[in-house]
């Protein structure tokens, strides 16, 4: 080959070798989606760590806020304690997507083999309609004339009322809600239960009250 084409060609070879003009877009087009797809499953991470923090927020300060009424109950009571479901998960759209049971549980005042708790009233509200959002442990009247409800909560954190007392147990579903997509972790029920002992009240029978419409668990509404 020709000296001058030799020295061209060499040329050429060089700055081809030295020209990085279209690099960065190159290291670009690799690495956004990785960047991409991790920006997106940390902000799926943190919606997820919120919508569980909230679920439990919700069971706890429920079964807090009806334990803590004294010398007597009533539906406006009850009704004004559900509400924290409503404030509380206002930022992760509970209403239609979750569902929350309040029970109160006590001795069943029978005898030998009959004797147990019960489930004296039950209120609930939010629309979640699943297996997963129905009472777990039974419904209202559960174990009044029999030794069928012993313990409230999963086997492994059973409680019970004592002699005299009772306990408010709440159990809170929710439907989780994606911010992202659904590939992340799909669309889970989250439940939490939470339980206090009722404080200074002297009738646990849960009584009407005027204009305000009763929270039975037949209905599901956000």
């Amino acid at each position: 080959m020709h000296e001058g084409a030799m020295t061209y060609f060499n040329d050429l070879s060089r700055r081809f070798c030295s020209d990085v003009r279209g690099l960065a877009l190159i290291e670009f087009a690799i690495t956004a989606p990785v960047l991409i797809t991790l920006g997106l499953a940390g902000a799926e991470v943190t919606n997820m760590a919120v919508a569980v923090m909230r679920v439990n927020q919700i069971s706890t300060a429920i079964s807090d806020n009806v334990a803590r009424v004294r010398d007597s109950i009533d539906e406006a009571d009850v009704n004004e304690a559900l509400l924290s479901a409503k404030f509380i998960g206002s930022g992760i759209n509970f209403g239609p997507n979750g569902r929350v049971v309040v029970s109160s549980v006590e001795p069943n005042g029978q005898a030998g083999t009959k004797a147990g708790r019960y489930i004296r009233w039950q209120r609930c509200t939010g629309a979640l309609n699943v297996a997963d959002s129905q009472p777990r442990y039974g419904a209202e009247g559960k174990g009044l004339a029999d030794a069928s409800l012993q313990y409230m909560g999963a086997a492994t954190r059973q409680i019970a009322p004592g002699p005299g007392s009772a306990l408010i147990f709440v159990e809170v579903s929710y439907k989780y809600q994606p911010l992202v997509s659904a590939r992340f972790f799909g669309t889970p029920v989250l439940r939490s239960e939470s339980v206090y002992n009722v404080q200074e009240r002297n009738s646990q029978v849960l009584g009407a009250a005027a204009g305000t419409t009763a929270s039975v668990c037949t209905t599901y509404a956000a």
